[in-house]
């Protein structure tokens, strides 16, 4: 018989991947520090994507050996940012033994030569400038410049220069998307831009400073700056179309006053007027499958789930899009406990990762606010977002049996933005129109 012994062994944490479309996240805290323990489930850092701050918990438990990468960092999906010390029944034949020291500063050192590689990359004098897929770091100054940024000066034909002169506002002078859309938005100013001289007489292109007016500052949260990046980005991107039409909401509006106490009673959930939008809006969206879509490249996906995502705000008053999965496949009932579920999490601030990942086509119930019709930013990288005005009683002309009368009706005024790279008036405005016509049209004898 075998004797069993404990081993020491070894186990890499590597970055996660925390939604459909993102590709690095953001260290925001260590919560153990090396040489500590912790049990499975322990959470052992923070990270922050451009939609949410996720929690990362330890899969076994074990002590921390070594972190390799630093607070703040940026890190890819999928690089190792830490290695870790389990200890495991294994029989005695098994080799599996903890890396040395020299193996972890073996790969201390690679994770640190990546680092300096990404921020040494040469600075090429021509006329057309190239650029590194790395992150890099300018030699003569102490600006960074992530890899997004260098793909979006890439893109725009914006040199290390012209970069380097742009004002920032991201943390520790690091320049932001937005602050790079800005600049493109003001005319690019320093276009021309020659490299900086080391003769203190040089002449330099004078910085602009614009008046900003007087009044309290608020510091943009975090979260916030996200939100801007993210707006900008979807502007700059996506070519913006709104398309509008008008909805009699009568019969929806008069079976779910006539029934939201009912449904309550037998099913123990509120019926608000959002699962009824997204009911008819996955009916929709399976009509128009090629609204229900993405773009990479010259390539159009037409996403197979119909997954809905709706705009929330939270307490803080910044806004999120939780999702409902696969909602052309849900009933009524189950599209209530869902979305009361999100709403729920979005006020007590307890939304995780899965729940606002993966969405296809988003809706944004701007009659909440009392706002008559919106134009609504398209929540990249969908190509389409549906607004819902308020739903007002007024009179309307309506066809009876004995001819035109006037009536008071509910309305409420639609609006769809689209990206009219892949999206044309055609197939926008068949789609707006198909929800209204499922909301006019609701069976006003349907049970509960």
């Amino acid at each position: 018989m075998k004797e069993n012994k404990r081993f020491p062994i070894s186990w890499e944490l590597r970055m996660p991947k925390m939604g459909e479309s993102i590709t690095e996240g953001t260290i925001i805290s260590w919560l153990i520090d090396e040489g500590d323990s912790f049990e499975e489930g322990d959470i052992i850092l923070e990270v922050a994507t451009d939609k949410v701050d996720n929690e990362v918990p330890a899969p076994k438990s074990g002590t921390l050996i070594q972190t390799l990468f630093k607070e703040k960092d940026v890190v890819p999906v999928g690089e190792i940012i830490a290695i870790f010390e389990a200890s495991e029944d294994i029989t005695s034949d098994k080799k599996v033994v903890l890396p040395s020291q020299s193996e972890i500063s073996k790969e201390k050192t690679k994770q640190t030569s990546k680092k300096q590689e990404m921020t040494k990359a040469s600075l090429k004098q021509k006329t057309s400038t190239s650029f590194s897929p790395d992150s890099y770091r300018d030699s003569t100054s102490n600006h960074f410049f992530s890899p997004l940024i260098l793909k979006i000066a890439k893109e725009q034909h914006i040199s290390y220069e012209e970069l380097a002169r742009i004002p920032a506002t991201g943390h520790e002078g690091r320049l932001r998307k937005s602050d790079v859309f800005n600049y493109i938005e003001e005319g690019r100013p320093y276009k021309f831009a020659q490299p900086v001289m080391q003769d203190p007489t040089a002449y330099r292109i004078p910085q602009l400073n614009f008046e900003k007016g007087k009044g309290k500052i608020i510091k943009m949260d975090r979260m916030r700056q996200m939100i801007a990046d993210h707006m900008v980005y979807s502007k700059h991107t996506s070519p913006h179309v709104t398309a509008y039409v008008e909805a009699d909401m009568t019969n929806m509006v008069n079976w779910r006053n006539a029934n939201k106490e009912a449904f309550q009673e037998k099913y123990g959930e509120r019926l608000t007027f959002t699962p009824l939008f997204v009911e008819a809006v996955a009916k929709a969206v399976k009509d128009f499958p090629n609204i229900n879509a993405s773009v990479d490249g010259n390539n159009i996906i037409v996403k197979e789930d119909i997954n809905i995502g709706m705009a929330t705000a939270l307490p803080s008053g910044n806004l999120i899009v939780p999702v409902v999965k696969n909602a052309n496949t849900k009933d009524l009932r189950t599209l209530a406990e869902k979305v009361n579920e999100m709403a729920k999490k979005a006020r007590e601030n307890k939304l995780g990762a899965d729940d606002i990942k993966g969405s296809t086509f988003t809706i944004s119930n701007v009659g909440t606010f009392g706002s008559v019709m919106g134009t609504p930013i398209i929540n990249q990288p969908e190509v389409a977002i549906l607004a819902l005005g308020i739903i007002k009683k007024r009179p309307e002309v309506i066809e009876t049996e004995k001819g035109d009368e006037i009536a008071v009706r509910s309305m409420m005024y639609l609006s769809l933005s689209f990206d009219h790279r892949v999206v044309d008036g055609f197939l926008g405005g068949s789609f707006v129109r198909r929800v209204a016509d499922y909301f006019e049209q609701f069976d006003v004898n349907r049970e509960i």
